[in-house]
């Protein structure tokens, strides 16, 4: 028995040092992140028969396996994928936020004196110096636009880059992941050491995107991102990346790269860093962007229009403030065309026909061979309208028509459509002369046996029309005949011969250089109308008209004014910053709750850690004591026998 008193006594020293040194490993590592706590099972050896009775032999370390809780390490993984997503949001809201809070502020302040400088010519229509300040507030608010443009492209770059950086780093992951399968495939997936470094890298990748872990029976693990993108099968490591923008390369997109293919990644369903970064991107910056470019094209056009309503100091019909609407340069951008279209279509622009009518959105142009239709899909609404080619325009779309110069569409072609992309940019001042803004005006007259039931409003005037120039200085008067279908007039110089007769057109009459509008009942037979164009030195009317717009709903279909389409924008944007901060905190909750479950069971308790200590250091030196006394049983033996 002496001899199996020593085996047990060795046993158990062994034991009782493998759990000491389970335990100082547990301690030492309290503070190492990813560290998932350790525990030694023990069990007992065989027992042995002497006589009738079986006798224990000892004990032995059976095992050292990690705490590891699979469904609490995968709430913790989705818990980091939603707040890392939530986190990036509001960080980039917050961030655009500011700069609309802040610096965005001088943009409807300076249209705003703009108005007033015109205001100020309306006071005094002669003053030269008062019409040069005029010019200068109109450079100073385009100026302010500009900026706020090259800040939101600016934001636009920044999100791009960071994008590649992330998927850099997943990369780096999924190359460190397969290296680590493959040790683990080695050691059947027992190596502790390695599996903390595993799940360490996995939470890691789970703040980028979405992460789906699937176990394999070798000991390694696949990954997938957001369910659809296999990022790493087994030992073999798959990589993503940016690809350039379809249609607009500086919008990059995403893919995934599997030996010799390439897939194109919806980021949407990836979740984490990068879902919150596209959405950031696509869903904000580029409305946003949109709508600075409305309000630039809604100035430009207001601005512009009045000018051709009024005569500058010279007498002649005002000529262009900004730079026009449809003028090459403020037209960058808006068409997109993708790079999987079989068709020779080329030259592919849009038109604005409209300002008001025009949303801000974006639109798919598409094709279809078979019924030979063209159809415009809202992206942000969804809603179809087919479109009319006549010649090489297609119209229908909402303040805008679409001009192909040369070729054809093939089946299936799409465009990618933004009307007022391009605007914010390229708004620009090109009158430099002071005398050139448009402070005078017509004077419209009524014939005193007119109905009342008509009254006509104008539009514009064309200086470059033959008949206009000839009457210019004087007046042209249009006879309107309403009562009966078609509807016509005709129009007489101020001499009264007739200059020419036609027909009414959708209430409007374009002719002989002037362009209006007509409102009637339908029962007027010949109401008269005579234009005054000579040109009176200190008349205001067109300025003081022009002053007057700052509050009419121009825009957005008469239901808004063009500082209240950036506004909506500030709101829209302050609204998504503070829903942001409310999911950062609901995030936060969620993801605090899982960690502090995974820390209940895989963590590092330095109190019951310590108490562990003590009780394996007890059991050691009891072991020991075991060692001490069979040697005394030893000892004594031998001598009886001497």
């Amino acid at each position: 028995m002496s001899v199996d008193l020593l085996n047990i006594a060795r046993t158990g020293v062994q034991a009782s040092q493998a759990q000491l040194g389970v335990t100082s490993n547990n301690i030492a590592n309290a503070n190492t992140e990813g560290y998932n706590r350790q525990v030694a099972t023990q069990a007992s050896t065989e027992s042995q028969r002497y006589g009738n009775n079986f006798y224990g032999t000892g004990t032995y370390v059976s095992d050292v396996k990690r705490v590891y809780n699979e469904f609490a390490a995968r709430e913790l993984r989705i818990g980091q994928t939603s707040m890392s997503a939530a986190e990036t949001s509001y960080d980039k809201l917050s961030e655009l936020d500011q700069i609309y809070s802040q610096i965005g502020s001088m943009v409807p302040e300076n249209l705003n004196n703009f108005f007033a400088s015109i205001n100020s010519v309306a006071d005094l229509p002669t003053d030269i110096g008062m019409r040069s300040s005029s010019l200068s507030s109109a450079e100073q608010m385009a100026n302010s636009i500009n900026q706020m443009q090259s800040l939101l492209d600016g934001q636009t770059t920044q999100t791009n880059s960071q994008i590649e950086s992330i998927t850099t780093r997943i990369n780096e992951i999924s190359t460190e992941l397969g290296s680590i399968n493959l040790e683990l495939m080695k050691s059947q997936g027992e190596d502790s050491q390695l599996l903390d470094k595993q799940d360490a890298l996995i939470l890691e990748l789970s703040e980028y995107a979405q992460v789906n872990v699937i176990p394999l029976d070798t000991g390694a693990k696949s990954i997938m991102l957001g369910g659809s993108v296999m990022l790493v099968s087994g030992e073999v490591s798959m990589s993503i990346g940016t690809s350039i923008g379809d249609p607009y390369p500086n919008e990059p997109g995403l893919n995934a790269s599997i030996g010799d293919k390439t897939l194109n990644v919806d980021p949407s369903k990836l979740g984490g860093q990068l879902g919150a970064l596209f959405s950031f991107r696509d869903d904000t910056l580029l409305p946003a962007s949109a709508e600075l470019g409305q309000m630039a094209l809604g100035i430009a056009d207001t601005f512009n229009e009045m000018q051709s309503k009024g005569f500058d100091l010279n007498g002649d019909v005002g000529s262009n403030i900004f730079r026009d609407i449809n003028d090459p340069l403020m037209a960058l951008g808006r068409v997109g065309e993708y790079s999987t279209n079989t068709g020779n279509a080329a030259g592919v622009s849009v038109n604005i026909d409209d300002v008001g009518a025009l949303s801000g959105g974006s639109y798919e142009l598409s094709y279809t061979l078979a019924t030979n239709s063209y159809q415009l899909i809202d992206t942000q609404t969804g809603e179809k309208t087919a479109l009319t080619l006549t010649g090489s325009e297609l119209t229908g779309g909402a303040g805008f028509s679409i001009n192909i110069a040369s070729g054809a569409m093939g089946d299936g072609d799409k465009f990618d459509i933004r009307p007022t992309a391009g605007a914010a940019a390229s708004l620009k001042v090109v009158m430099t002369d002071p005398k050139g803004i448009a402070a005078a005006g017509p004077t419209l007259t009524t014939d005193a046996s007119n109905s009342g039931n008509t009254a006509i409003s104008l539009n514009s005037m064309d200086s470059t029309n033959a008949v206009f120039q000839s009457v210019n200085g004087s007046s042209i008067t249009f006879e309107l005949n309403t009562a009966a279908a078609p509807n016509t007039y005709e129009a007489f110089d101020s001499a009264g011969s007739s200059l020419g007769t036609g027909t009414i057109t959708n209430n409007n009459i374009n002719a002989f250089g002037m362009d209006f509008d007509i409102t009637t009942n339908g029962t007027a037979t010949a109401d008269t109308f005579t234009f005054d164009l000579s040109f009176a030195e200190g008349d205001n009317s067109n300025a003081v008209a022009t002053a007057a717009l700052s509050n009419s709903k121009l825009m957005n279909n008469g239901t808004g004014t063009l500082t209240s389409v950036f506004e909506n924008t500030k709101l829209d944007i302050g609204s998504q910053t503070k829903s942001a901060e409310v999911r950062v905190g609901s995030a936060t909750a969620i993801y605090q709750q899982a960690s502090d479950r995974v820390q209940s069971e895989s963590g590092v308790n330095l109190d019951e850690e310590a108490a562990n200590l003590l009780r394996f250091q007890q059991s050691y030196q009891a072991a020991a004591r075991i060692m001490t006394t069979a040697q005394t049983i030893f000892d004594t033996l031998f001598s009886s026998v001497r």
